[in-house]
């Protein structure tokens, strides 16, 4: 059964590019009205032009989401366009690398601004306006998506500041899904594995034998593709997913479910 949006209103975050990008075209081709939001204005417009097919349910708003002044003007902006806000999908996280022995103040705190409270700032925006629309309506749902990474859990040194991000988006995925459940509003995240989207794309140009590596802790055997995180997402925001909330669903090719270990130990 196919994933339908119709009637929902949707808020992407990323979705000038990658994943954020596949997402908002998932959602409108599933019927909902989508406000696309990105701090690169000129990739945004892009993007939006690419979904010009669906007419008046396409609208956007570039801004960078790192305070809440920005937050609170991306969520006028969507209620002024289209009236109501049933869903929020977050795809915000920086990764920079740097080794934690030299790592500056700046870096950390840059990674964990632009990750996890520009998420909290939005999030909190966004569901102060569901709660809202919950009280006035009986029928009212609402469905907050955040991505994160399998980083959160299998760790690369030199990307200690993106893992700890990670780790704080699901948690504050898990804790927003408890205080925002008596308002009918589910929370869940994707964390998602080796995907095919600009930076990884980079990453395998510039590193021979990357994509080998990469094959052989991913039990599947390759490396996933934009489009199939977004199905995920969208079942998530979906009517289909009303019973699921605080779950972190792996989109990772069962990467997490390896053991580092070759030998079997006990």
């Amino acid at each position: 059964m196919a994933t339908d949006l119709t009637g929902k209103t949707a808020i992407v975050t990323g979705a000038a590019h990658g994943v954020g990008q596949a997402v908002a075209r998932a959602f409108a081709e599933a019927g909902a009205k989508v406000m696309l939001c990105d701090a690169n204005d000129q990739a945004l417009a892009e993007a939006a032009s690419d979904l010009e097919d669906h007419g008046e349910r396409i609208a956007r708003f570039a801004c960078p989401l790192d305070d809440r002044l920005s937050a609170a003007n991306l969520v006028a902006a969507t209620l002024s366009t289209f009236d109501r806000v049933d869903i929020l999908v977050n795809d915000l996280r920086t990764a920079l690398a740097a080794d934690f022995l030299e790592m500056g103040d700046r870096e950390f705190r840059t990674i964990f601004e632009q990750s996890v409270l520009s998420i909290y700032f939005l999030c909190q925006a966004v569901a102060k306006k569901m709660v809202v629309a919950a009280e006035r309506d009986e029928d009212f749902t609402g469905a907050i998506v955040n991505l994160s990474s399998v980083a959160a859990q299998r760790t690369v040194p030199q990307l200690l500041g993106y893992s700890v991000a990670c780790a704080a988006i699901d948690q504050l995925t898990r804790s927003m899904a408890t205080a925002l459940a008596p308002h009918r509003i589910r929370v869940n995240g994707v964390a998602m594995g080796a995907v095919m989207v600009g930076p990884l794309r980079e990453m395998l140009r510039d590193r021979e034998g990357l994509r080998e590596e990469i094959t052989a802790v991913t039990p599947l055997g390759r490396i996933g593709a934009a489009e199939e995180v977004a199905e995920v997402v969208a079942f998530l925001a979906s009517d289909r997913a009303s019973f699921m909330t605080g779950q972190i669903v792996p989109v990772d090719g069962g990467r997490t479910l390896l053991d580092p270990l070759d030998s079997p130990i006990r």
